[in-house]
Formats: structure tokens, C-alpha cells, sequence
């Protein structure tokens, strides 16, 4: 027990050092710098499972579709008949 404690001080120790011998963080970008940001990213999953209190248009913000593609992908499902725990295709 004594041995893991010793091990996890110097690791500790070691990024400590890592870190102030670094240079220093930037805070934003300096002036006339473009900022780059990542490209929104949607989740990938093709199907959810409806939870209490889930709408089509909810569920299509959530995915990144549009309600008229989810029905289109969902034949027979209307906004009015969601059941909780059922799944609906988004991709």
C-alpha cells in the first residue's frame, strides 16, 4: 500500500513539473487570429428509443433531422401515437 502511494505522489509530482515547465496556456485568440471551431458533430446512432415526454420535433433536434424525414423513415408512426420505449429510425 505504501509502494502505490509513493508511485502516485511522484506521478503527480511529474505532471506538476510537466506542466509549469510548459509554455503558457493561451486564454482565446490574439488579435486579427480566425478562430477555428470543429464542425458540429450529430450523433450517430440510427435509431432512439421514444422517452416520457419526447416529440417527433425533439427527437429531430436531438438526432439533426427533420421531422419530415423521421416520418418518412418511420412508416405507419404519426405524433400523435408515440409509445414510450419504442424505437424510431433516424438515419
Amino acid at each position: 500500500m505504501a509502494f502505490l502511494a509513493a508511485v502516485t505522489i511522484a506521478v503527480l509530482l511529474v505532471a506538476a513539473r510537466r506542466d509549469s515547465d510548459s509554455e503558457p496556456r493561451r486564454t482565446g485568440p490574439a488579435a486579427g487570429e480566425a478562430v477555428r471551431r470543429a464542425p458540429a458533430r450529430f450523433p450517430r446512432r440510427r435509431f432512439v428509443r421514444i422517452r416520457h415526454g419526447d416529440t417527433l420535433g425533439a427527437i429531430a433536434r436531438r438526432s439533426g433531422t427533420t421531422v419530415e424525414r423521421l416520418l418518412v423513415l418511420n412508416p405507419g408512426v404519426t405524433p400523435t401515437t408515440l409509445r414510450i420505449g419504442q424505437r424510431l429510425r433516424t438515419r
